[in-house]
C-alpha cells in the first residue's frame, strides 16, 4: 500500500459492472484500473501490485479461480475480492482456501461492495502497520 490512494483492480467481463463500481470506488477517494479481459489484467498485475484486486470468475481466457492464484503469488499481501453469478458453496469454499478475502454474490448493492472494499482497506493498514514494526 502506498502513502497515497488505495489502489484497486477490478476485474469484470460484463462492462456495466466497471461502469458502475468504477465511479462509486473513485467517489470514495480510490485509484482504480478496470479490464474486461483477464489476459490484459494478469498483464497489469505483473507490472504493478495492486492493493486490492476485485475480480469476477467465470470469465473467457484465464478464469477468476486462476487469476486470483496468480495475484497472490504475485503479491500476497494483495487483497482479493471476489463478485459472482455463479456463488456456491463450493466456489465460495474453494476461494477462501487460495486466499480471497471476501465473497459477493451478484447481483449486489454498490454499498455492499463499498464496505467489503472498506474493510479490505482497513486490513492493507493494519497488515502496513505490523510490517513497519518489524
Amino acid at each position: 500500500m502506498n502513502e497515497g490512494k488505495t489502489s484497486i483492480l477490478l476485474l469484470d467481463d460484463e462492462p456495466i459492472v466497471s461502469k458502475r463500481l468504477k465511479p462509486s470506488l473513485e467517489k470514495k477517494g480510490y485509484e482504480v484500473e478496470t479490464f474486461t479481459e483477464s489476459v490484459a489484467a494478469l498483464q497489469r498485475i505483473w507490472e504493478r501490485n495492486f492493493d486490492i484486486v476485485i475480480t469476477d470468475l467465470k470469465m473467457e481466457g484465464v478464469d477468476g479461480m486462476q487469476f486470483l492464484t496468480e495475484v497472490k503469488e504475485r503479491s500476497p499481501r494483495t487483497e482479493v475480492i471476489v463478485i459472482t453469478g455463479f456463488a456456491t458453496m463450493q466456489i465460495a469454499k474453494e476461494s477462501f482456501q487460495k486466499g480471497v478475502f471476501d465473497f459477493l454474490a451478484k447481483p449486489f448493492k454498490l454499498s455492499e461492495i463499498a464496505e467489503v472494499v472498506s474493510r479490505a482497506e482497513a486490513r492493507q493498514r493494519q497488515n502496513q502497520k505490523a510490517l513497519k514494526k518489524q
